[in-house]
């Protein structure tokens, strides 16, 4: 009688265990993470010509380019021109070249 008990008293907790490891799990990584998607996405598509920006590769430069139909840029180097899409644009290591306003978002 005592194992039948026990049995369904672990069976409610984890009944009620799984809900809240799915809840913690989004509330930890999967809410932040969409959040800085959305950051991420809006700078690259206020960036404007003239920005100084570094790319996600660790290359530093200043915009020259926007073009639209292709979703890229052209950004000058100490080493030439070159042609990045602007997703490799990252807003995390171009913070100190930004506006502050963009900063406090």
């Amino acid at each position: 009688m005592y194992q039948t008990i026990f049995l369904q008293a672990s069976t409610y907790g984890n009944m009620i265990l799984i809900p809240l490891m799915f809840l913690v799990l989004y509330l930890f990584m999967i809410r932040p993470q969409i959040k800085k998607q959305k950051n991420e996405k809006s700078f690259q598509s206020t960036i404007k010509k003239g920005s100084k920006v570094v790319t996600t590769s660790g290359i530093h430069g200043k915009i020259i380019d926007l073009i639209d139909s292709d979703n890229t840029c052209v950004i000058e180097t100490g080493a030439g021109k070159i042609k990045f899409e602007r997703s490799a644009l990252s807003m995390e290591l171009s913070k100190k070249y930004l506006p502050k306003e963009i900063k406090k978002k």
